[in-house]
């Protein structure tokens, strides 16, 4: 996953979030790689701990990107 600038990503997201998508912050671990997402919806975090091995990473400094989801009109 291609990891962008913190606050370009976060004004990014809540540029969609206005729009009513539904946005999931996503990181790489600092430590062992893997992609992790954020569950809370709708809300930017400055560091992640992984799911995997525990190592906390900084978001602010390493990037970060996100998952959107948006609605579909019937």
């Amino acid at each position: 996953m291609k990891l962008y600038p913190f606050y370009e990503v976060a004004d990014e997201a809540m540029n969609a979030i206005k729009q009513a998508a539904t946005i999931h912050q996503q990181f790489n671990c600092a430590k062992c790689g893997i992609k992790q997402t954020i569950e809370t919806p709708n809300t930017f975090h400055k560091s992640g701990i992984c799911e995997q091995c525990a190592s906390i990473t900084n978001i602010e400094q390493d990037g970060c990107n996100f998952m959107c989801i948006l609605g579909v009109k019937s």
